[in-house]
């Protein structure tokens, strides 16, 4: 059987993997390199993610994955800090005594932000899909809580849309980060970085007789007397991993009914560090970027030989002309940052990141499909209500058994 991925990112990956081990498969990706969201930057000493990435300890099909491309030598897990950026301060809130230190919150409202986050792992996700988020945290723990620590997160991640985000993604995403020590979360990252997954999945699903193509965007998929052509190539089955949005263009039959946001990631290396130590620093003060990413407070500074940072935007519509060099002028004016302390910078730009996790977003997932044409990425069930490489990874292994049930039944 003769098999299509459009999208090489790491569900498209994983799906010609599998399918590799029985069938002929092309991937075909627009860009110039495998990885989508994925991809990274190589400098001449190392790589970097174009947007920042780390696993979690209950990844475990991502974990698995490792093993069996024989890189989980190289994870290893690191310590996560996190803080708030108030006021033109730097605000560190990892351990209970910086919690309770921090003055922006009373002391209340921080033990009904401990208790939600203890009780966020047995909450039902699927009975919040309607709920907005707002509305949760302002019914259960109060408005000055939801005002000074929910609402500047919220709007960070989905902008304009953030009155419409469901408490279901708001409650995972305190379940999946609920898992840490006194210390900080414990979060895994592949030493050298994840271009190493991506290189190895390219690299086995071609030893078993794949193709992965780059620069090739795929044209809109045609029926043809029982199958399919794509750029006027037959193949049995067609299986699109690019966002809904865009599958609306692919004559796969779907609506594109998922809402999807695109993100601005800004990769600064710099001699500095400008977040005393935290690795995730959220901007409670109005920026044009919703998080500070020191890279570097995150993985030793030494395998790079100079900090690196994201500046991490969302955006729902178009985004702003000149918006890279807005974020950098900021950045360089709220962290008292001299241009020659900036070694170089980058803007990646994906227009499609990932889905806004509206109410009433689960009865818009779309199924994996059937009779040849199928669809699967950040969209699919595996992430929702919150998406992760681990989710991408088990929509591509889950696809990949459906194509076979359908062909092999």
């Amino acid at each position: 059987m003769r098999i299509c991925v459009v999208g090489g990112g790491l569900t498209g990956l994983v799906a010609a993997l599998r399918l590799s081990e029985s069938d002929d498969v092309v991937v075909m990706e627009k860009g110039d390199t495998p990885g989508g969201c994925l991809s990274s930057y190589h400098r001449k000493e190392y790589w970097v993610e174009q947007f920042y990435h780390h696993l979690f300890p209950g990844d475990a099909h991502l974990l698995a994955l490792l093993k069996e491309l024989r890189i989980d030598d190289r994870l290893e897990w690191l310590r996560g800090t996190t803080g708030y950026y108030v006021q033109g301060r730097v605000y560190p809130l990892t351990t209970p005594g910086e919690i309770l230190r921090y003055p922006h919150l009373s002391l209340v409202d921080k033990a009904r932000l401990a208790l939600l986050t203890l009780r966020a792992r047995r909450m039902d996700t699927e009975a919040l899909d309607r709920v907005p988020a707002a509305e949760f945290i302002r019914t259960h723990l109060g408005s000055s809580l939801y005002t000074s620590f929910f609402e500047p997160l919220l709007r960070s991640k989905f902008g304009d849309r953030s009155g419409e985000v469901s408490a279901a993604w708001l409650i995972s995403r305190i379940a999946i980060r609920s898992h840490r020590g006194p210390g900080g979360e414990r979060l895994g990252y592949l030493k050298g970085g994840f271009h190493l997954l991506v290189e190895r999945l390219a690299d086995e699903a071609k030893r078993k007789g794949g193709e992965v193509r780059t620069t090739t965007p795929a044209g809109r998929p045609e029926r043809h007397n029982g199958s399919w052509r794509v750029n006027g190539e037959p193949f049995d089955a067609v299986l699109c991993t690019i966002p809904p949005p865009g599958l609306r263009d692919t004559g796969t039959g779907h609506s594109g009914g998922v809402p999807y946001q695109g993100a601005a990631c800004m990769t600064i290396g710099l001699d500095r560090d400008v977040a005393e130590g935290v690795y995730w620093l959220n901007m409670k003060d109005p920026a044009p970027y919703g998080a500070v990413v020191s890279h570097t407070n995150f993985v030793p500074v030494e395998r790079y030989g100079e900090h690196l940072v994201y500046l991490a935007s969302y955006f729902n519509r178009s985004l702003p002309e000149g918006y890279g060099e807005t974020m950098l002028s900021d950045f360089c004016r709220r962290f008292d940052v001299p241009p020659g302390a900036i070694h170089w910078h980058a803007l990646a730009v994906e227009r499609r990141a990932g889905p806004v996790y509206t109410t009433g977003y689960r009865q818009h997932i779309p199924d994996y499909g059937t009779g040849g044409c199928y669809r699967a990425g950040m969209f699919s069930i595996p992430n929702y209500p919150e998406r992760s490489m681990e989710g991408s990874v088990l929509a591509g292994i889950q696809v990949a058994e459906r194509i076979r049930e359908d062909f092999r039944a």
